[in-house]
């Protein structure tokens, strides 16, 4: 079987030694190819290529960033004629959501060795995916709050600072004073269904845990699954008290509809978001900058994924 190893360098848990190890464990099963990113974009075009040249499995390790990419350069493709190749994750970022959403390993090692055995035994699974315009996405989306809040740490990352889940909740406090005194500027209409108008931020879930802090999750759409549509949260109040309501019971994976305060829908196959001014937009945690409107789509088995 052909594959190819794409490898974050830059990724929070990697290390050269580390991927020495997993790079020789897989090249001992599989006719591997390793290339180390250098670039922002180098991963999709990687992917890409791979597809193009008809590669069985393409392996990801690094972040959730990389991972991302890494779907974004195989559906870029022009590949019509050719199978698509199973995608394969080996952990390597701080949160690794989508990761865990499938039950893999945390551990590099560990999820080598369940890789490898997967493709021993031919074991995969079909994965739904979200698209934000012509942006996939594995585990999340959103515009507002939560973008701002990745836009702000990829700005401390690039000045220095490690990425933790203290630094995540530091700059998410500050970014929701900020975002509480602005007026309301998203609207949202799930399918054919009327507007819903006056949010502050919406969230979009492919799967669920949303994502962590530490090893918390966060269960902001406890129906929402790899095998279902998207799932919907958007919040219609900023005051302080309905908000820190909906974190606690996210974080005790208890969310539950508070009509006055927020918006909720699950299993949706398409909603548009539209921001009276652009507005952030972030996908698996990359910030895609500002927009105006956002077509979200659910696509049903886009994707195999060894596990």
């Amino acid at each position: 079987m052909r594959a190819v190893l794409v490898v974050n360098p830059q990724a929070t848990s990697t290390t050269a030694a580390g991927r020495d190890v997993l790079a020789h464990a897989l090249a001992s099963e599989l006719k591997l190819d390793v290339v180390e990113t250098q670039y922002w974009g180098h991963a999709a075009e990687t992917a890409r290529a791979a597809v193009e040249d008809g590669v069985d499995l393409v392996i990801a390790h690094g972040g959730d960033g990389t991972v991302n990419e890494v779907v974004n350069g195989m559906f870029a493709a022009d590949a019509a004629s050719r199978a698509m190749p199973t995608l394969g994750v080996v952990p390597g970022g701080s949160a690794n959501v989508f990761a865990r959403a499938l039950g893999l390993p945390r551990d590099p090692v560990e999820a080598t060795h369940r890789l490898l055995r997967a493709v021993a035994e031919r074991r995969s699974r079909s994965v739904g995916l979200g698209r934000a315009d012509n942006r996939w996405f594995t585990f999340n989306a959103g515009v507002g709050w939560d973008a701002e809040v990745v836009a702000e740490v990829e700005r401390l990352r690039s000045r220095g600072r490690e990425v933790t889940p203290a630094l995540y909740a530091r700059t998410a406090l500050a970014c929701y004073f900020r975002m509480a005194r602005s007026e309301p500027r998203i609207s949202v209409q799930v399918g054919d269904e009327a507007a819903i108008e006056q949010l502050h931020s919406v969230f979009v879930s492919n799967t669920d845990p949303w994502t962590y802090l530490g090893s918390h999750p966060v269960r902001m759409s406890p129906g929402t699954s790899f095998d279902t549509g998207l799932g919907v949260f958007a919040l219609r109040s900023m005051r302080m008290y309905p908000v820190l309501r909906q974190v606690v019971e996210m974080l005790r994976g208890r969310a539950k509809p508070h009509e006055r305060s927020s918006f909720r829908r699950a299993d949706v196959a398409h909603l548009r978001v539209t921001c009276t001014e652009p507005l952030r937009l972030q996908v698996d945690g990359d910030c895609l900058g500002e927009r105006s409107v956002v077509e979200f789509f659910s696509v049903p088995d886009a994707l195999r994924v060894a596990v």
